[in-house]
C-alpha cells in the first residue's frame, strides 16, 4: 500500500471544508467594528427613525419610509455595512430621553468618521435649545471659524445623526428657516413640534427683522430666543442688524449670543 501524497492529503482536507454560518460572519463584522446594527424607533411628530448603533453609541439616524430607503441613505451617508439588531437597554433609554426632551444629554454618539471641524459644528449645534433658531454664521463664529459659513452648512447637511443632533435648528442669515437634508417640510414639522411658530418666523424674516430688543434691559436677541419671547409688544424694539442694535446702545443677549461680546 502506497503512502498518500501531499496532494492527496490536501484534497482530503479540502473535502472537509464547510462554510461558516452567515450569522458568524455578521457577528464578526459587528464585534470587530466593521459593521453597525440598526433598529427603528418612533421620533418626534410620529415619524419612523432608523437608528444605527455600535459600541461607541448612535452612529446614524435616518428618517425613512422603509428599510430599503434607509439602507440606501445609510450606505451613502455612512459608508459601512449595517445589520438588524436590538438596542442595548442603556442606549435605548438614552435615545428615548433625547427624543422626548430635544436635548442630546448623555446619549453617546459616534462621530469618529467625521473630521474635527465637522464634529465641532455638530457639537455646537447640540447647544441650541428646542424650538429656537440660530444661523450658520452663528455656528461658525461660536467655533472660532467666522469665515467658514459655507463649510458649516456642508457639515450640517452631512450630519449622520439628525434629530438627535438638531441641525434643523440652524437657519439662514436672513432669519428664515431654510432648507433641510430631508426636506424643508420635515424641518418645519420638527421645529413646530418643539413649539416654534414657523409662520411668525417667516413674517419676521420677510420684514427684514433680524433681532428683537427690550427697551427695559437694552438687550437684543435672536427672535426665537426664549428671552425674546418674554418681551411684551410695548417694550419690543426691532433691529435689522447687529450694527443697528449696537448703535442704539443695546448689548447682545448672553444666552443666545446674537453677536460677539
Amino acid at each position: 500500500m502506497t503512502s498518500p501524497t501531499t496532494s492527496d492529503v490536501v484534497a482530503g482536507l479540502e473535502s472537509l471544508r464547510t462554510s461558516a454560518p452567515s450569522s458568524v460572519m455578521v457577528r464578526t463584522l459587528i464585534e470587530t467594528g466593521l459593521a453597525d446594527q440598526y433598529t427603528t424607533v418612533t421620533g418626534p411628530t410620529g415619524m419612523v427613525l432608523y437608528v444605527a448603533f455600535n459600541d461607541k453609541g448612535v452612529s446614524a439616524v435616518v428618517p425613512a419610509p422603509d428599510e430599503a430607503t434607509f439602507l440606501a441613505i445609510y450606505e451613502t451617508r455612512v459608508g459601512t455595512q449595517t445589520f438588524p439588531g436590538e438596542l442595548p437597554p442603556r442606549l435605548a433609554a438614552g435615545i428615548e430621553r433625547t427624543l422626548r426632551t430635544g436635548k442630546l444629554g448623555a446619549l453617546p454618539v459616534d462621530l469618529t468618521r467625521l473630521t474635527e471641524f465637522q464634529q465641532a459644528v455638530l457639537r455646537k449645534t447640540t447647544e441650541i435649545p428646542p424650538g429656537e433658531l440660530r444661523t450658520y454664521g452663528w455656528v461658525a463664529r461660536e467655533i472660532d471659524k467666522p469665515g467658514a459659513v459655507r463649510a458649516v452648512g456642508s457639515a450640517l447637511n452631512k450630519n449622520p445623526v439628525p434629530v438627535v443632533i438638531p441641525c434643523h435648528r440652524v437657519g439662514r442669515s436672513d432669519g428664515s428657516i431654510g432648507n433641510y437634508a430631508f426636506g424643508e417640510a420635515m424641518k418645519r414639522d420638527l421645529l413646530e413640534h418643539e413649539g416654534l411658530d414657523a409662520g411668525a418666523v417667516d413674517a419676521t424674516a420677510e420684514a427684514g427683522i433680524r433681532f428683537y430688543g427690550s427697551d427695559t434691559t437694552n438687550v437684543f436677541c435672536f427672535p426665537t430666543c426664549r428671552h425674546a419671547g418674554r418681551i411684551t409688544d410695548h417694550h419690543r424694539v426691532t433691529f435689522r442688524s447687529q450694527r443697528q442694535a449696537a448703535a442704539a446702545g443695546y448689548r447682545p443677549c448672553k444666552v443666545c449670543r446674537p453677536a460677539a461680546a
